[in-house]
Order: C-alpha cells, then sequence, then structure tokens
C-alpha cells in the first residue's frame, strides 16, 4: 500500500534571490504595501552546513502568503535563465477589483516604473513590471465567473493531453477561450 501525499495547508513561502535584501523590502512595503515579517541571517546554510552567509527576508503577500528573499553576498552577481523568456518567470499577486488593479497600476507609474497592461487574458486582467532585482511582477484581478472557471476547467485535461501530443496550441478548445473572452471584454 502506497504512502498516502499529505494534506497541503498552502504555500508556506516561495524564496527568490534579491541583490539587496533592504531595498527589497523597501520596494515591497512602498509599492504593495506588503508587511516586513521577519528575518533570518546566518553564517551557515542550516540544511546543508556550507559556510556561506545570507540575510533571508520574509514579506506578508496577504491571506498567510509569504514571499521570501535571500540576499547572498558572498556570490556572483544575480541573473536570470537567459534560456527563458523574461516574460515566463513572473510572481502573480491578486488584487480584488479592477480599481484596485488600474490604483496599483498608477501608483507603480508614479514610481517610474514601466508598466504594461491591463492585459486581457479572458477570465483575468493583468499588468506587469519589474522589481529592483529584476524579478517581474503580476497583478492580476479575477474577472471571469463561475460558470467560465467551471467550462475552462472541464477542458483542461483534454487541453494539456493534446499539448502533449503535439506541442501546439490545442484548437479545440480555442472556442470556448475565444467565447469567454468576449464574454469578459
Amino acid at each position: 500500500m502506497a504512502t498516502a501525499a499529505p494534506k497541503l495547508g498552502g504555500v508556506h513561502h516561495v524564496a527568490y534571490r534579491c541583490k539587496d535584501a533592504k531595498e527589497t523590502v523597501e520596494f515591497y512595503n512602498k509599492l504593495l504595501g506588503m508587511d516586513f515579517q521577519l528575518a533570518i541571517a546566518e553564517d551557515k546554510v542550516p540544511s546543508t552546513g556550507a559556510p556561506d552567509p545570507y540575510m533571508h527576508v520574509f514579506l506578508d503577500a496577504g491571506n498567510g502568503n509569504v514571499l521570501a528573499f535571500f540576499e547572498l553576498p558572498t556570490k556572483p552577481d544575480m541573473d536570470r535563465d537567459r534560456n527563458t523568456p523574461e516574460w515566463v518567470q513572473h510572481i502573480a499577486f491578486k488584487v480584488e477589483t479592477m480599481d484596485d488593479l488600474m490604483n496599483a497600476k498608477a501608483r507603480a507609474e508614479e514610481m517610474g516604473l514601466d508598466v504594461v497592461g491591463p492585459t486581457h487574458h479572458g477570465i483575468f486582467k493583468s499588468i506587469y513590471f519589474f522589481d529592483p532585482n529584476g524579478h517581474r511582477l503580476e497583478l492580476a484581478c479575477d474577472i471571469g465567473t463561475p460558470d467560465q472557471m467551471a467550462q475552462l476547467k472541464s477542458v483542461a485535461q483534454d487541453m494539456l493531453d493534446e499539448w502533449s501530443q503535439t506541442k501546439k496550441a490545442p484548437r479545440h478548445a480555442a472556442w470556448l477561450h475565444e467565447k469567454i473572452a468576449s464574454e469578459t471584454a
């Protein structure tokens, strides 16, 4: 008999690297109002024992979600995966209303950030910009109905199976995506 999968209670935290922990905390606090929760600093990595000083900071992203960053002063400068387009790897935060999304866009632009969007994704609209570390951030506002979400879930496995076989965007469900996009325009 196989051991049962654990019952997950959500994401404890997601961790990324940063160039400067203080600058990063101040950016997320000022732009998004994220509360600085705690900092952990060590001269050795607890899990490996390797000598590698770091500062690990934790920010409240709402609803028990935590975004964390590591500053690693003895490592080479951070860089992104050059084989992956910039738009792929990103951190997406949820906002409740379109007014919240547009206010966030105005605030980011007031801080001198280049903002893309809002971009319409059918069931949500998003804006995009970069943090001081080069991480792409997304703020998203859900606009789809529960029925639309259920319709998309009903074709998700078929779409994944078709993609797995062809590596081309599945066309059998394109009508549904187009229908939902037009309903939420």
